[in-house]
This record gives structure tokens, sequence and C-alpha cells, in this order.
């Protein structure tokens, strides 16, 4: 009969041996990433790091000057226009406005994705621009359309609505809405009508 190590040992799948990061390797690493995804410069580089030290701890050949190669990657597919972080931005900024994020957390996840200040900040003014709208009209459509995603307020059931007015507003607080935007779209019996006055 086994005993529970030998059947431990069986039952384990094989790990799959680490491959080598050559240049090749990387190049198409990088192009299946792109291929797939939207992403910034750093979101591109970290993904390629992340393989080079997926190799090192597996203890797989790793080419020369590892982080001039991808330097390299980079500088290939920013020139030709395939990578670049103000239209990345413009695109996310967008994106996220549209399902409801607040300019407060745009600024935050476009940070994240490693996207300088001037490039956020230009791509949240271009999303104003093309709805044209203030910043307070701009975080309106966004709450509204994040209270409509939740059934917060006027989108939720009636019946419950003065019960939950606290918990929304909350919602809309944790989301980085104002305070008078949240009682706004909480308190409206006609989120048409509120949507038309924002833009």
């Amino acid at each position: 009969m086994s005993t529970p190590t030998e059947l431990e040992a069986r039952n384990r799948t094989p790990r799959r041996p680490v491959k080598a990061i050559t240049v090749k390797r990387l190049e198409n690493v990088a192009a299946a990433y792109i291929a797939r995804y939207d992403a910034s410069s750093a979101r591109l580089r970290a993904v390629l790091m992340r393989r080079v030290q997926k190799a090192r701890r597996g203890d797989a050949p790793v080419v020369a000057d590892v982080e001039a190669v991808i330097d390299a990657i980079m500088a290939r597919y920013i020139k030709a226009g395939v990578i670049d972080d103000a239209r990345y931005a413009e695109r996310k900024a967008g994106s996220l406005h549209r399902r409801g994020t607040s300019a407060r957390h745009i600024r935050e996840k476009l940070k994240l994705a490693g996207i300088d200040r001037d490039d956020v900040e230009r791509a949240i003014d271009v999303n104003r621009e093309e709805l044209a709208v203030d910043s307070a009209g701009m975080d309106l459509q966004a709450a509204l359309a994040f209270a409509r995603r939740r059934r917060l307020g006027p989108f939720g059931a009636a019946a419950e609505r003065d019960a939950r007015r606290r918990r929304d507003l909350a919602a809309l607080g944790r989301a980085g809405f104002s305070f008078d935007i949240a009682r706004r779209v909480i308190d409206t019996d006609d989120p048409d009508a509120l949507s038309r006055d924002g833009s």
C-alpha cells in the first residue's frame, strides 16, 4: 500500500521547465502582450521584467544585459507608435469614465499604470472637452453611470430607497465622488434631467 507522501508525489503535476530568456523570446512576449492588451510603456516593461525574474528564479539562462534589450524593444515600440502613453491614457480615461469612475480615481489608476502627470491631466482634459462639460459635469455623469450600474438611489428599489440613502451616499463617496455630487445623484427623482443639467 502506498504512503500518503508517495501518493502526493504521484499526483503532483510535473512543473514545466522555465524557458530561457533570449532576445527573440522577449520580442515574442512583447508582441503577444501588445496584440492582446492595450498597455502603457510601464505595463509592458513590467511584463517583460516579470519574465526575466521568473527565469532567474528557475535558474534558466538570461540574455546578457537584459535591461538594455528591454530598453531597445520599448524604444522600437514607442518609435513605431505601438506604445503611446498619451493615447493609452486618453482611451483608458474615457473607458473608465463611461463605467462610472470619478476623475479622482481615473487619475489614481493612470498613475498606477505608469502614466506621467502631464499625460494624465491631458487625458482627462481631452475627455472633458469631448463631453463638452466642466469638471463637475464630468463627475456628475460618471456618478450617474456608477449609480446606474450599482443600482443606487433612483436606480434601486423604490421601497428601499430611504433606508439605503446613507449607504448609497457612502458608496459614491468611496468611489471618489464629492458629497455634493453624491447627494444630487442619490436624491434625484429624474436622473435623465440631472444628466442633461450636467452636460
